[in-house]
């Protein structure tokens, strides 16, 4: 358990803030690109706590400043686009992608007064369908070539949703291997059988589909490695006297975590705060060998939500569609055959901010531990003006911070920890696009 101090430290990200003035050194996603209309990109987003404004120039670049106006506090996500910019309708003033103010046509002609404007301005970029922002100080750094960034367009899917927690408890359910082994368990197969199920797949080697065997293999052996971009957690399952279940997940400091999905399929997922009692899991699907099906993975995720919120129609406010007729025959949690809403369910359940203070953690939850030490060292090397995991002060160090690498195998008892590296590296051979595992 943490103390009430810790956990306040470790989940408040709004401005000013220790914990948020350490995700704001990190690109964050702002947008899926697809939520901003071709007759008039501008969209008003919360991120971290700060009321924003995103929109797109005719030149096809973002700019992120202020939502409120910088003269009298009105709102610019009604602003007009105009000179690659966006214009105050109060009284004209013209802000640029930075949030410089251009233009105060109300002023005298020879006025020098927008000068020295200078409104709230992040830069953005874009990856693989997400709009990213960077919302800290200094210029921002570049990004790093894992591979949710690096895969091309057309091996890859973006989308998001909308859970109503604090964003830490969407990290750490995230990075718990041992809860698939029930939350995610079906009392008898899936029913479906349809592209883009994660849990559905049969694992390389077996006959089981990957929530049957994790479903019989409920007690994993966990350990967690340091890494240059977070965390590298292990589940191995002992299946028999002679083969193991390798599972390798990842966390990608300092709010996403990357899992493999199927045998040739990894999914990186942020959880970003809109402020400290919600926030958005932005996530980018890849497959190291096919391109994806784009129309049919957005047509499934669609089905589930609303727009232009993205909120699950399987909510806190409907008890998650709960069904004990289904819990008793199908499914382990009677909330339908999604996944990620019982993962929704896990985190929401919790209350708005998880208290920690009241918990028992046990040796199962060594991943969450192990992040809950690396997010408190970094809060305070980060106020203390030091690099953090996962940063890149240069291109070089950028280059370097590849992959991660995210598998599910089976190999023999005493060979996995050889073998593991080896699959990957095949899988990577074999791929159009993949670069060799550093």
């Amino acid at each position: 358990m943490l103390s009430r101090e810790d956990n306040e430290l470790i989940t408040r990200t709004g401005p000013r803030t220790p914990c948020g003035g350490l995700l704001r050194a990190y690109w964050q996603p702002v947008a899926l690109v697809t939520e901003m209309p071709e007759e008039r990109p501008v969209k008003a987003v919360r991120l971290l706590g700060e009321d924003l404004v995103l929109f797109r120039a005719p030149d096809g670049d973002y700019g992120l400043i202020g939502r409120f106006c910088a003269h009298r506090g009105v709102d610019l996500a009604f602003g007009r686009l105009e000179q690659g910019g966006l214009r105050c309708l109060y009284h004209g003033w013209l802000y640029d992608r930075d949030g410089q103010c251009l233009e105060q046509p109300a002023e005298p002609e020879h006025s020098r007064f927008h000068t020295k404007i200078k409104h709230v301005g992040y830069p953005c970029a874009v990856r693989n369908g997400i709009v990213f922002g960077y919302l800290g100080g200094g210029d921002p750094p570049p990004f790093p070539h894992y591979d949710c960034f690096t895969a091309p367009d057309e091996y890859t899917f973006a989308f998001k949703g909308l859970w109503e927690c604090n964003w830490l408890q969407g990290v750490e359910g995230g990075i718990d291997p041992s809860h698939v082994s029930f939350l995610h368990r079906f009392l008898r197969d899936d029913p479906r059988d349809t592209y883009g199920q994660q849990f559905r797949e049969e694992v390389e080697g077996t006959d089981q589909t990957l929530s049957s065997l994790v479903a019989e293999n409920f007690r994993p052996d966990i350990d967690v490695e340091p890494t240059e971009y977070g965390l590298r957690v292990f589940a191995i399952r002992a299946l028999d006297e002679v083969r193991r279940h390798v599972r390798v997940t990842n966390l990608l400091f300092p709010n996403a975590f990357v899992v493999p999905f199927g045998n040739n399929k990894v999914f990186t997922q942020w959880h970003v705060p809109i402020d400290d009692f919600s926030h958005y899991w932005y996530m980018i699907l890849y497959d190291f060998e096919e391109h994806t099906d784009k129309k049919q993975l957005l047509t499934q995720r669609l089905d589930g939500c609303t727009l232009p919120d993205y909120r699950p129609l399987r909510n806190r406010h409907n008890n998650w569609g709960f069904d004990a007729a289904e819990q008793a025959s199908l499914t382990y949690t009677g909330m339908g055959l999604d996944i990620n809403v019982h993962d929704q369910w896990a985190v929401e359940s919790m209350g708005p901010v998880q208290d920690r203070t009241v918990e028992h953690l046990g040796v199962s939850d060594r991943a969450v531990t192990a992040n809950r030490r690396l997010l408190l060292r970094a809060i305070t090397d980060h106020a203390a003006g030091k690099d953090t995991v996962g940063t890149a002060p240069g291109e070089a160090a950028a280059r370097a911070l590849t992959g991660p690498e995210a598998v599910d195998m089976i190999a023999g008892v005493n060979e996995w920890p050889r073998r593991w590296r080896e699959h990957e590296a095949a899988r990577r051979t074999r791929s159009p696009w993949a670069a060799e595992p550093r």
